[in-house]
Order: structure tokens, then C-alpha cells, then sequence
């Protein structure tokens, strides 16, 4: 399994940047998990989108969600190109709620909208995939994701605050895809949904997790700052996404 980190940054793009974006690929399957701003022109210089198997998002605020509209008008061009069967639309697998968001998710003969929750197990090619509500914070949910193929399990966290209850479910991943939101200087007194740097690293250690990757950063972070506040983090290697970065499972 292989997983590329198209885009990382939150609340919104710095300059060349883009918000939340990862491709999954095994040698069947080909899965975007959420899709910011930005994210089509970074998948673009690894596959086609006419090649993607499906879409998971994750929640529905805007720096996840952003290139979704473009991607189905993209769909819709591919196939009336016929790079892509008009009966192949890809699907996306989303939250029942908020209605407004999912009714949107279906567009033309291009995209379908399969609803998720924390009940759903399915598999696309050979990748089994099973989601865990998180703490988001604000009433909408916010699934995390666990991806499983040829014996490696990846968990991509997408957002998620530290009343979620990640035992059973991430403990022991090859790979924890994190989100650091926060550096110790601008973390909020009261939990906002989201963790800190150093609450990621924490997390992952005590999760037991073989490898660690820290995002959801904001765009004026410094490399070095995250790292140094990430040292908590000692089971493995510890990540810190940049846009291309590709880790082999």
C-alpha cells in the first residue's frame, strides 16, 4: 500500500499550497481520501482522476471538501471523452449529514453518493475499509478511516479532538495519518475538536502505532518546530507531511 500526501495544510492553502488531500494505491485499487482546495492539481502528477476507484471524505468543511465540484465536472469530460465508461461513475462515500452537503454528492452519470457510518465495512479491490466517528467538535460528523490491505493497516485520523475513542481501532497501525493543528503557543484552554502537535505524538505513542505522520498543519508552520514538538512520538519513524511525500507500507 502505498499512500502519496497530495496536500496537508488547513484552514486554507499558503502560497503553493492546498488543503487535505491523500491517495491510496494498491495494485487494485486507487482511493482519494478527501479532496481540498488544490487537491486535483497535485493528483494530476500522479494518476489520471479517470483512474480513481472512489472518493471517502471525511466530513464536509471546506478544506476538506473544496475540489469536489471540480472533480465531478472533471469525471463528466473524461467520460465524455471515453477515457472513463459513462456506466463507471465514481463513487463517493460520505456522511448521511449535514443533507445539503451529500445530496450534492451525485452529479450527472460522473459521481454517486454512498452514505458511511461508524456500522460501514467494505471493501474496494483489495483494500477492507471501516470508519470510527470522531471528536469534530461541532455536531456534523467526522469520520476517521481504516484501510487494510496485504497485512498493513493504515489509519488516516482526519479531524479529530481528544475525546475520540481511538482504542480498538487505530491501536498498532502501520501508519497513523494525524492531524496537528495546533502548536503549544496558539492551542486553545478548551478542546476545539482538534489536537495539538504534541497531542498527535502522544496519541500515536500510547496507540502503539509503528509509524506516525503529523497534518492538518497550518501553512506558516515551521518544519523544525513541529518536529521538536512531536518527540513524544518514539515507537517509529515520525512524519511530517509535505506535499509529495509518499510512504510505502
Amino acid at each position: 500500500m502505498r499512500i502519496t500526501v497530495l496536500v496537508y495544510q488547513s484552514p486554507y492553502p499558503g502560497p503553493n499550497g492546498a488543503t487535505p488531500g491523500y491517495l491510496v494505491e494498491t495494485r487494485a485499487a486507487r482511493i482519494l481520501l478527501d479532496c481540498g482546495s488544490g487537491v486535483l492539481a497535485q493528483l494530476g502528477n500522479h494518476t489520471p482522476i479517470y483512474h480513481l476507484d472512489a472518493l471517502l471524505l471525511s466530513h464536509y468543511h471546506h478544506d476538506h471538501i473544496a475540489d469536489v465540484g471540480v472533480l465531478q465536472y472533471g469525471i463528466m469530460v473524461h467520460q465524455l471523452f471515453s477515457q472513463r465508461p459513462t456506466e463507471k461513475p465514481l463513487p463517493i462515500y460520505a456522511p448521511a449529514q449535514p443533507i445539503a452537503n451529500a445530496q450534492s454528492l451525485p452529479y450527472k452519470q460522473a459521481t454517486t453518493f454512498h452514505p458511511v457510518d461508524e456500522k460501514t465495512q467494505m471493501t474496494i479491490g483489495d483494500i477492507q475499509i471501516s470508519f470510527l466517528r470522531t471528536d469534530h467538535g461541532d455536531g456534523d460528523p467526522c469520520f476517521a478511516m481504516r484501510l487494510e490491505a496485504s497485512g498493513k493497516v493504515l489509519v488516516y485520523g482526519a479531524d479529530s479532538g481528544p475525546h475520540t475513542k481511538w482504542k480498538g481501532f487505530a491501536d498498532g497501525a502501520d501508519l497513523f495519518i494525524c492531524e496537528g493543528t495546533y502548536l503549544d503557543h496558539n492551542k486553545p484552554k478548551e478542546p476545539k475538536g482538534h489536537l495539538s502537535v504534541r497531542e498527535a505524538a502522544q496519541l500515536a505513542q500510547e496507540l502503539a502505532c509503528r509509524s506516525l505522520m503529523i497534518t492538518h498543519l497550518y501553512a506558516e508552520y515551521e518544519v523544525e518546530e513541529v518536529k521538536n514538538q512531536a518527540k513524544a512520538y518514539q515507537n517509529g519513524p515520525c512524519h511530517i507531511a509535505q506535499i509529495g511525500l509518499q510512504i510505502e507500507l
